[in-house]
């Protein structure tokens, strides 16, 4: 039997892919660097070989599943083609491996990681389901009829795949480092489309899904009454949200999620459509909608005295006011306080108006220092440019996190992509002096 050994293990989809191999009862291990990731708990907690990258680690009768970080010159890549090893790049070995399920592939620039829980956990109360999260979490199921999986755009990787159904949240422009504009971004979702084997789900509200082609049907899910799958009535309590929904102007029924925001009613609201469509039971849809965590890093809350502390992955303009907005609805009569770190260079660049913008919402701002990533160490501009744009926001470092003591009562939202968790760790610290 293969041992499959994975180059970059601690990567969200690498660590979760893992640990469904694992699941499955294959033989796993990895190797990556020595900085501790929090996606190497759960590897940790199965049990999974996590092993220092060198090329000794490659050995005959293995599979190499190689991350998309790291280049053919990587040493252990060197090694197992010197031994005429297989080595897979982890969305070819995702595309072939999704063949054997009914296989579901969410996909947008925004609320991805969340929808894939949702409609991971939803599933899973009605059949067997395995699934990979792109917050690192992974589970196989030995005897799975459904395959759940988060599919990202960047680089156009999703081509790889060839879901049964896809479920695309909206269209928007991420990643200027890769894509060109807008346009681009729409021509990869609409490549992916004709890929799609049985049906797309669809937010119908966004202009440019609409103009989404397929050979499958394209069923649409929205605010607007013209949708297929529609959420109407909505009710926001500092609880959750409930609302109806109507399929094609027909009551369906009502639903409660204990999230905030109305991003979460529509990620609920693609669950409930994929399920009709389905044939999923409804009873089982309400049940599992009520009882579904969330996922690691999307509105994580901790409370520290009289404050509420939020870990949150936004990391765009439109999921920076989507968190916000779910802050308000659940804490109406606290400040909102956004502690923001950039990611990347090139994306603080391309829409510094539109963070600006965003970040205004908040009732006090403060930013660190831009996150370069491993392909832009530095760029022209600084975390400076943004704060001009912003009334009374401060930089904050690491050692100055104690200015937040000020703020009883509030929500302090920590939120970014790159490694903001440390600011809100170091805050702690101070709070526990």
């Amino acid at each position: 039997m293969t041992i499959y050994h994975f180059v970059g293990i601690k990567g969200s989809g690498m660590s979760a892919l893992a640990q469904v191999l694992h699941d499955m009862k294959f033989q796993v291990q990895g190797s990556d660097v020595e900085k501790r990731f929090f996606t190497q708990l759960a590897l940790e907690k199965s049990g999974i070989t996590i092993l220092p990258f060198q090329k000794e680690n490659i050995q005959p009768g293995m599979t190499i599943i190689a991350g998309n970080a790291f280049p053919d010159t990587h040493e252990e890549i060197q090694e197992a083609m010197r031994l005429g090893l297989p080595i897979v790049r982890y969305h070819r070995f995702l595309g072939d491996f999704m063949q054997k399920f009914t296989s579901v592939a969410i996909t947008g620039a925004h609320g991805k990681t969340s929808t894939t829980g949702l409609m991971s956990h939803v599933i899973s109360g009605a059949k067997p389901t395995s699934y990979l999260i792109g917050d690192g979490t992974g589970k196989g199921e030995e005897d799975a009829e459904y395959f759940v999986f988060e599919a990202c755009e960047y680089r156009r990787h999703f081509l790889s795949y060839f879901p049964d159904y896809a479920v695309m949240t909206n269209i928007d422009f991420d990643h200027p480092d890769y894509f060109a504009n807008i346009d681009d971004v729409f021509s990869a979702f609409q490549e992916l489309a004709l890929q799609v084997k049985k049906g797309i789900f669809a937010y119908g509200d966004d202009e440019k899904l609409q103009r989404i082609q397929a050979k499958v049907p394209v069923l649409f899910y929205g605010f607007g009454e013209e949708n297929d799958y529609q959420a109407a009535n909505i009710v926001k309590t500092t609880e959750g949200t409930t609302f109806d929904v109507f399929i094609r102007n027909n009551l369906y029924d009502t639903f409660s999620i204990p999230a905030f925001g109305d991003h979460n009613v529509l990620n609920a609201l693609a669950v409930i459509g994929l399920c009709h469509y389905e044939d999923i039971n409804k009873e089982i849809v309400k049940e599992r909608l009520t009882t579904f965590q969330g996922v690691k890093r999307r509105f994580t809350e901790k409370t520290a005295g009289t404050q509420i502390l939020v870990d949150d992955y936004a990391h765009h303009p439109t999921e920076i006011k989507a968190t916000i907005e779910a802050a308000r609805q659940k804490y109406p009569d606290r400040n909102i306080v956004a502690v923001f770190q950039p990611h990347t260079f090139s994306r603080t660049q391309a829409f510094l108006e539109d963070f600006a913008e965003s970040l205004r919402l908040a009732d006090k701002t403060y930013l660190c220092e831009i996150f370069g990533s491993a392909r832009e160490k530095q760029g022209k501009l600084t975390i400076k440019d943004l704060q001009d744009k912003i009334a009374g926001a401060e930089i904050l470092s690491e050692e100055s996190t104690d200015t937040l003591k000020q703020y009883e009562n509030s929500v302090i939202l920590f939120m970014g992509a790159g490694d903001i968790q440390k600011f809100q760790e170091a805050y702690e610290k101070q709070l526990v002096q």
